[in-house]
């Protein structure tokens, strides 16, 4: 794949914090630094938990960030919008849900749920055109234009999914945020949906942030990948290098989790197996948070918190391990 060279989207040192008590604050996302550039597909993965979909919801600003910076396409959209910024930043970034059957309104027509952007945007001169708009959406994502008067309830998850993605391409967005848009399908009907995704990203130039916990499906969608554990990126790289040369302790042991087709090689590779549960975000261990799961955890891991850098061209690890001044130290 060609190396993508222009930014749409930076996310320096994003913060997201919820309080759910008046002493405790849930740190979901704290402190993520990112790049998409445009067309690429930038995959973000981690076990349930780990802020992955927070991080999607800040970005397009479902929530609002607690600190840090989100600038897309040369502007910053993390601090106050007025209501004209918020309308126009809608209409180039758009959401694919998790849950087919949750985020489609059973009581409006579909014509009417792909039809809702192209409303609010006024990208419709007439009735005529509207509805146009929306036959030319559902014969896009693979459906039919009689499919227009029916109800949610009407279709399957995969069909559901369709009309999902059909919606957010109505207002004809630049940057799409897909958020586990696969996992409440059927393992028949992933694949038909990823290569929708694919194809239309071909036609229209998107851009994608891929949020998912399969990473087999992840690898085959994604030009690069970021891992995430516990709030924090641990690692980041394209898809080659993070599944074929990963860095960080915890992306080998995600890895060394996915089953092997040839059963020799299955038989006999090495699995790491990670100690405990995941910590609470509430109140996670002091300095590297994965240290309390870590097989190579050393003193200074509990002390302090390792820094977010390139390790090496293009690759990089918030991990102890790759950091030369460390290494130094320690000699």
């Amino acid at each position: 794949m060609a190396a993508k060279t222009e930014k749409l989207l930076q996310v320096k040192n994003l913060k997201k914090y919820f309080n759910v008590s008046r002493k405790d604050v849930l740190k979901a996302v704290d402190g993520v630094t990112f790049d998409v550039y445009k067309g690429e597909t930038l995959g973000l993965v981690g076990e349930s938990g780990c802020g992955k979909s927070t991080t999607g919801r800040t970005i397009i600003r479902l929530y609002d960030p607690t600190e840090g910076e989100v600038i897309f396409d040369g502007q910053d959209v993390g601090g106050k919008l007025n209501r004209n910024e918020k309308k126009n930043l809608s209409k180039r970034m758009q959401m694919i849900f998790q849950d087919p059957y949750a985020s489609l309104n059973p009581r409006m027509m579909v014509k009417d749920i792909i039809a809702e952007g192209i409303d609010i945007h006024h990208l419709a001169k007439s009735p005529k055109e509207r509805i146009e708009r929306v036959y030319e959406m559902l014969e896009t994502v693979g459906l039919n234009r009689e499919h227009a008067n029916r109800y949610p309830h009407e279709f399957s998850g995969g069909q559901r999914q369709r009309i999902g993605i059909a919606r957010a391409l109505a207002v004809d967005p630049d940057f799409i945020i897909a958020d586990e848009p696969i996992s409440a399908l059927d393992v028949s009907i992933q694949a038909q949906v990823v290569n929708l995704m694919q194809e239309l990203q071909e036609k229209q130039g998107l851009t994608y942030l891929f949020i998912a916990h399969d990473l087999s499906m992840v690898k085959h969608i994604s030009d690069r990948v970021g891992v995430m554990y516990l709030g924090n990126m641990a690692e980041l790289a394209s898809s080659d290098d993070v599944y074929g040369h990963p860095l960080h302790p915890y992306t080998q042991s995600l890895l060394s989790a996915i089953p092997v087709a040839d059963p020799k090689i299955e038989r006999t590779r090495e699995r790491i197996i990670l100690e405990g549960d995941v910590p609470s975000p509430i109140d996670p261990p002091s300095g590297c948070r994965f240290r309390t799961r870590c097989p190579f955890a050393m003193d200074i891991c509990a002390k302090v918190r390792p820094k977010w850098h390139e390790a090496e061209k293009n690759h990089w690890v918030a991990c102890h391990l790759h950091d030369e001044e460390i290494k130094t130290e320690n000699v």
